[in-house]
């Protein structure tokens, strides 16, 4: 008997777990949900990310259930229900997981691993996330150190990618055999509390009634209606323009593989597959860099302050652009990647604030939030990290809008009160903005230079 458990990998099909299960367990076993306190906060309950995250919980118990299969949801610390499951099932002799490289997991999974081994059982965390391999491309680059330029990683990870790439798998949750029925006691102790079962609630509402799209769906969409014209559109944020499948790769709705797959030979995929590159590569630096996640330790930011960060997280900054970006960030939890760029650089250079505030908002409020990718973008806007934006190179917000789009609409769109200004005037910044666009600029210019001299 074997004990598996979901975390960011929110699907029933191309999991490597399921390939090893049914090549090395003939018995059933218990799938298990864990809904993590330190994950579900009464705050992230009702922001976009939390919302976004019950959903394709939902969503998944649906597909379970359609299967004719059952997946068991508890709440509680994730080694306290481990140790409780393997002592209530004596023929458990496998806990089997999908890696995961955030500080927070790392720290969660050592727990879990001492609580197996404690029990005496087999602990086997899978790779699963990264689209290749990252330990045996690590070994097939035969590097003294890891890359911290995306560059030669992308080439050596193209080079990977043709010679070793391993595809898909095909077993699903109907080719195994999972456990109907829970331990009572374990089932007691660990319950969903009230206000989590309604926010679950909810979530399967949304999913029920179409407002939550398919995951496998909208993949097939992408890759037939607007893949050959990536490309060309991906910056048009008034057009949609992104493929919009973040947040379904980021839960783990879909795998990695199985959107790589269906690109393959298309016309403009080797653009969008770029873009699975660069998750790879930041994946790669969670895994092999351990300031990844404290770079905010190693340099002096105190030339930074939040004065401004309270009117650009509720879009009051006085340039359009950013209010508009914020304002459908806001109330849609959406955001296109060109303007997560254009809003983070202008936080944390032209508002002189420290990223980590900006990482912080776009954890709660990103229906797409994935930890390791979200810093990596604030990394790179702030230039810090490897192979981050250089610090004299400051995106200009109203060049951007004027560039990507010159109409206004977008504009238009989020910022209704606006609406009535020509084409020309509706980018530039209104005469309450908080800075000049141009000055802020040359000081960010002149703080970072220090900051990171």
């Amino acid at each position: 008997m074997y004990l598996f458990t979901h975390r960011k990998d929110l699907r029933i099909t191309d999991l490597r777990a399921f390939d090893y299960i049914i090549r090395n367990h003939k018995d059933p076993g218990l799938h298990l949900l864990i809904l993590d306190p330190a994950l579900t906060t009464k705050e992230r309950l009702t922001a976009h990310s939390g919302r976004s995250f019950l959903t394709h919980a939902a969503q998944l118990i649906a597909q379970y259930a359609d299967a004719g299969q059952t997946l068991h949801l508890l709440y509680g610390q994730p080694a306290d229900i481990t140790a409780a499951l393997l002592g209530a099932y004596p023929a458990i002799d496998e806990v089997i997981v999908h890696a995961d490289y955030t500080p927070y997991a790392r720290q969660r999974d050592e727990q879990l691993q001492q609580a197996t081994r404690h029990a005496g059982r087999k602990w086997l965390p899978l790779a699963d996330a990264p689209l290749a391999d990252l330990e045996e491309f690590h070994t097939f680059a035969r590097r003294s150190e890891p890359y911290k330029v995306f560059t030669p990683f992308h080439r050596m990870w193209s080079t990977y990618m043709q010679q070793h790439y391993a595809p898909a798998g095909r077993t699903t949750v109907r080719d195994l055999h999972t456990v109907g029925s829970l331990d009572s006691g374990v089932a007691a102790r660990f319950a969903l509390p009230p206000a989590i079962a309604a926010a679950l609630a909810e979530g399967a509402e949304r999913a029920a009634a179409g407002a939550a799209p398919e995951a496998q769906g909208e993949l097939s969409r992408f890759v037939r209606e607007r893949l050959s014209a990536y490309g060309e559109r991906r910056d048009d944020y008034a057009a949609a323009g992104t493929s919009g499948l973040a947040r379904f790769l980021n839960a783990g709705a879909i795998s990695a593989r199985e959107a790589y797959e269906s690109a393959q030979g298309s016309y403009g995929a080797d653009t969008w597959i770029r873009q699975l590159a660069w998750r790879d590569f930041y994946l790669y630096q969670a895994m092999f860099h351990e300031n990844f996640f404290r770079y905010e330790h190693l340099v002096d930011q105190s030339p930074l302050s939040d004065r401004h960060f309270e009117a650009w997280a509720t879009a009051q900054t006085g340039v359009p652009i950013i209010d508009a970006a914020m304002t459908q960030l806001l109330q849609t939890g959406e955001l296109p990647n060109r303007l997560r760029m254009v809003t983070a650089m202008f936080l944390t250079k032209n508002l002189l604030c420290p990223f980590t505030l900006g990482e912080q908002h776009f954890r709660l409020h990103l229906s797409d939030y994935d930890n390791t990718l979200n810093r990596g973008g604030w990394l790179w806007s702030s230039s810090l990290g490897y192979d981050a934006a250089p610090y004299f190179r400051i995106m200009n917000p109203v060049t951007q809008s004027q560039t990507h789009n010159p109409s206004g609409d977008y504009i238009r769109r989020w910022l209704p009160e606006l609406a009535h200004q020509s084409d020309r005037d509706i980018h530039l910044p209104e005469p309450h903005a908080i800075v000049d666009v141009k000055a802020s600029r040359a000081r960010a210019i002149e703080v970072y230079k220090t900051i990171l001299a």
